[in-house]
């Protein structure tokens, strides 16, 4: 086995999976926004992502299980990405045919949720799809890089066997939502390329009107 394919293998799951008990958690805590997934989907659909993520930490890195783990998380990310959609269409509703003075509150707390739920779903489809994802790589897919990361350009800075991990990712995610530029990452193809604009434009709407309306109505 080379060393990259044992490095894919040896991939620790604690990221993606505090990750998404952090965000799970926030959702679960923050007052007064917008539900518009019932609570057993949501339940569901996060219980779905973590088994196959536990069994892959503990069976390192099974090749069935890492397909399991894609589809999984993909599921996760698709009905996120779904839920996240239809919450700002209902906060643009709330502002543009309601008087949001008395939900501004409600406002805030949503807009943080998409925000924060944004950041997570698009980190969840960066690390699965780049490169084929880590079940694509493990199986030799050899697909060639979606993004370019600066490490990939400096290989005397870095070590031989150097690569992209869920962090790097959820990095990348934070820095399209928050400054709606990936930095130092440079996107190659065009999925990728459409992917960051979904994600910025997310986060654009988020910010400037349902945020920025929720504070100037705030006494």
């Amino acid at each position: 086995m080379s060393a990259s394919a044992q490095a894919l293998r040896d991939e620790p799951r604690w990221a993606p999976m505090v990750a998404i008990l952090s965000v799970f958690g926030l959702l679960a805590v923050l007052p007064h926004h917008v539900y518009v997934m019932p609570a057993w989907v949501s339940y569901g659909v996060v219980l779905a992502a973590l088994i196959p993520m536990a069994v892959v930490t503990f069976r390192n890195g099974n090749i069935l299980w890492l397909r399991i783990e894609r589809a999984a998380i993909m599921l996760l990310a698709t009905v996120y990405a779904a839920n996240t959609a239809a919450e700002l269409a209902d906060m643009i509703g709330i502002i543009t045919l309601h008087p949001p003075e008395t939900r501004a509150v409600s406002l805030l707390s949503s807009s943080l949720a998409i925000w924060v739920t944004n950041v997570l779903t698009f980190s969840l489809i960066y690390w699965q799809i780049d490169r084929g994802g880590p079940y694509g790589q493990v199986r030799g897919a050899n697909q060639k890089p979606d993004w370019l990361f600066p490490q990939a350009t400096a290989p005397e800075e870095t070590s031989p066997d150097w690569r992209p991990l869920f962090l790097d990712y959820l990095s990348l995610a934070y820095n399209m939502a928050a400054g709606f530029s990936p930095a130092d990452v440079l996107p190659l193809t065009r999925r990728a390329k459409m992917l960051t604009m979904l994600e910025s434009g997310i986060s654009l709407l988020t910010l400037v009107i349902v945020a920025a309306r929720a504070v100037n109505v705030l006494p």
